[in-house]
């Protein structure tokens, strides 16, 4: 199974969209293994948006995600990364397709609502970056295998 990490950002957390997101992804048939609601301090979000430092827009990142709290998620699943990806939709909301999370309630590129990570590394990088191990939990549902194929 894999896993990733979905940050439901400030924008989404002050429209009250955080449940509606997490819900989508979980009707997706992914199950949650990690949660928690937390304010982003700036050390976390320069580790968070490091391979952007130095760009226009970095210093722009850093103060939006610090300045609400956010909800972090830890989803697994088989083909998880690609699975989010697609039910967020393009990064642009604008470019995104409706029936998906940014085609439905996004306007604007920098106010696009949910994070996923873009494939495995960054995953496992990001999932460390917001949890501790202890804090992700292994969730088996008696349902699982009519959504997963394999274990």
């Amino acid at each position: 199974m894999e896993r990733t990490l979905v940050l439901i950002k400030p924008d989404a957390m002050q429209r009250g969209l955080a449940f509606e997101i997490l819900g989508r992804l979980e009707r997706r048939g992914l199950r949650l293994a990690g949660l928690k609601l937390l304010q982003v301090d700036r050390a976390l979000a320069e580790r968070h948006y490091g391979e952007h430092k130095g760009k226009p827009f970095y210093e722009g990142l850093v103060a939006y995600i610090t300045s609400s709290p956010i909800v972090a998620a830890v989803l697994e699943g088989t083909n998880a990364v690609e699975i989010v990806r697609n039910t967020m939709g393009k990064t642009n909301p604008r470019e995104a397709a409706p029936g998906t999370i940014r085609g439905d309630y996004g306007v604007e590129i920098g106010r696009n609502l949910v994070h996923g990570s873009d494939s495995l590394e960054s995953a496992a990088r990001e999932v460390a970056l917001f949890f501790q191990p202890s804090e992700i939990v292994e969730v088996k549902r008696d349902i699982d295998p009519w959504v997963f194929e394999s274990p």
